[in-house]
This record gives C-alpha cells, structure tokens and sequence, in this order.
C-alpha cells in the first residue's frame, strides 16, 4: 500500500538541508498524491520554503521540556504512516519513533541504540556524496533517483529583497560582482581572512568586478577584517540579508570564492560558479553540486580531523592553499561566464 502523509526529518545545517532536496524531488515524483512534510532545524527553513516537493515545513522546537514534548505530541496526532529519517542523529531518531509510523527508514553508521527506533536501518557506501547517502534512503521504498542537483526556488519577493539590499549597501547593479565568504562553522575550515582579500584585489584588478564579503551576523567582524585589508573598496554584507535573500543575490553574481559552507552550496545550487576551498572536509562527500564549479583540497593524512586544535601551524590545510591557486581557479571559471 502506497503511503499518503510522509513524514522526512534533516536536522543539520543549511547545507546539509540543501542537498536533500534531490531526495524530496523523488519522492514526490514517487508518490504525487501524499502530503510530504519535513521537518528541520529552526534557521534552515528558509531552503524549502517555495519547494513544490515539499507540501509543509516545521521548525524543531528547542525550548523547554514543555515545548518539545508539546511539539512531539502534534507530531504524533498527524498520523504519520511513514518516516523518511535523513539526519543520523539521537534527536530525530526518537522523533520517527515516537511519530507511531507504521514505517520508519533511517540511518545508524555507528551502530548505536538509535537504530532501533526504525523499522529499516540504511547502510550508505562510506565516502558517498551526501546526496547519494540521502537517496539511499529510499531503496527500501523502490523510489527511482529523479536528478542529483539540489535546488533552490526563488520568488519575485526574494529577487526585490536582493535588489534592495544591493541598493543599501552601494552595489553598482549594471557592474559584475563577485561574493567572498571568509568565515566558516570550525575555524579550521577557513582560509586566512588576508588571503580573501589578496584574492579580492587581485579579481578587481584583473576584472573590474565589485567585490561582496558576505557571511553570518556572527561572522561581521570577520568580512570587516577582509574589508580592511584589501586595497580596494569591498562591500561587505554579512549579516544583513535572510538565506533567500542571499540566495537571490547569488544567481547574479558571476563567481563565488568560500569555505565549505551553506553559502557555497547555496551559490552551486542556484547556478553560480564557485570555487570551494576544503580543509578537513572531504569535497568527494561535500563538495558543491550545480552550477560550474572548481574545488582545491590537499587531502592531508589528518583529513577529516574536526579536532579543536591543529599541530601543522603553518602547514594546516587551509593555509597550504595558495592565492595564485584560488586566483587561476577563479580565472578559468570567470573566463567561461565572462566570454
């Protein structure tokens, strides 16, 4: 019997959200008839709303006990008859099983209790792309892999926001511009805030571009540093637009430099040309899926490390990668959009 209310859970980050979006796509495709519901952490939302695959989104409450149980209670009452989880997390893993869900798909790479709050444990190919580990999922579903591409949809709303803040903040819309992102969730992930904006001066010059430093609020004092370091005028706008305004700015630009972050996946998705720079990270399971992109990674043998302190110093593997290489990257990306 073929399901009609599907509940799927991705409690990450914005990034992680993003390359979900094939998954969705397929099961919608899949199962056109059934209300798909997702549900997701509070602040990532923002990449599902206008989503045709997705026919409601609820925001995990964190609050008190209260809260939470009150939000699982309405979880329950929805009667689910099955659950997609794409998280492997304690969190969600509770969350399908308490749901009452007849069916409960979800993941338990590290062989822990939480497996057996599902009917249907998945076992991905260790090193997969994220969104190859997400379509797993449904192999216990017979569901056929409609597109690997995450996408974005933007609105009319979304392009008058950007329009509006690039006003703000003195962007010249009939010049080309390029987005830098500095900062990054570890500081281990990120490159020097002085090589951005080595990079910066060097795509002016060579470009004439108007260059944008974007990131978190949290991240302000980071895009200023890079601001005032450079030799030209740069623009930053971190902090100042919701992730769909963001969004909307970033199908105009013509290049996108940054961290393996939310924002790179977000530029990849929405066609812009990004060059990823990876550290710790592997770019064979995260790197940008979309648009045109290039991605510089020294795969040391501390890889995947995401350990507080680093022993390397000047030999880490974000300061390994050069300007020069960033710079040629972005000039073999530039010259295919520019041409």
């Amino acid at each position: 019997m073929a399901p009609h209310n599907i509940l799927t859970i991705k409690l990450r980050y914005l990034g992680d959200v993003l390359l979900a979006t094939p998954t969705w796509q397929a099961l919608k495709a899949a199962y056109p008839r059934a209300k798909l519901t997702a549900i997701v952490n509070r602040g990532t939302e923002d990449i599902l709303l206008s989503n045709p695959h997705v026919d409601e989104v609820l925001s995990l409450e964190r609050g008190s006990l209260v809260q939470q149980y009150r939000f699982i209670a309405s979880i329950r009452r929805r009667g689910f008859d099955t659950v997609v989880d794409l998280t492997d997390g304690d969190r969600a893993a509770l969350l399908s099983w308490m749901s009452g869900a007849r069916v409960r798909i979800g993941f338990n790479a590290e062989h822990r209790w939480t497996g057996r709050c599902y009917t249907r444990v998945i076992t991905s190919d260790a090193g997969a792309h994220r969104i190859e580990r997400d379509l797993s999922a449904l192999a216990p579903l017979a569901i056929p892999v409609i597109d690997r591409i995450p996408r974005m949809w933007l609105t009319e709303e979304d392009d008058a926001a950007a329009d509006d803040l690039l006003r703000r903040v003195g962007v010249q819309l009939d010049r080309r511009w390029v987005v830098i992102q500095p900062g990054a969730r570890y500081w281990f992930k990120a490159w020097p805030p002085e090589r951005f904006a080595e990079l910066a001066d060097r795509v002016a010059d060579r470009y004439g571009c108007q260059v944008l430093v974007a990131g978190t609020p949290q991240e302000a004092a980071l895009a200023q540093t890079v601001v005032a370091q450079a030799k030209h005028r740069l623009i930053s706008i971190a902090g100042l637009s919701r992730v769909r305004t963001l969004a909307a700015l970033l199908k105009r630009s013509v290049l996108f430099v940054g961290n393996d972050t939310g924002a790179m996946h977000i530029a990849a998705a929405v066609g812009t040309p990004v060059v990823g720079l990876f550290g710790p990270s592997n770019p064979m399971e995260w790197g940008p899926r979309g648009g045109p992109a290039e991605v510089i990674y020294k795969g040391l043998d501390c890889r995947e490390c995401f350990h507080p302190t680093c022993r390397r110093g000047e030999q880490n593997c974000m300061k390994l990668i050069s300007v020069s290489e960033v710079m040629s990257a972005a000039e073999r990306l530039l010259a295919q959009g520019l041409s």
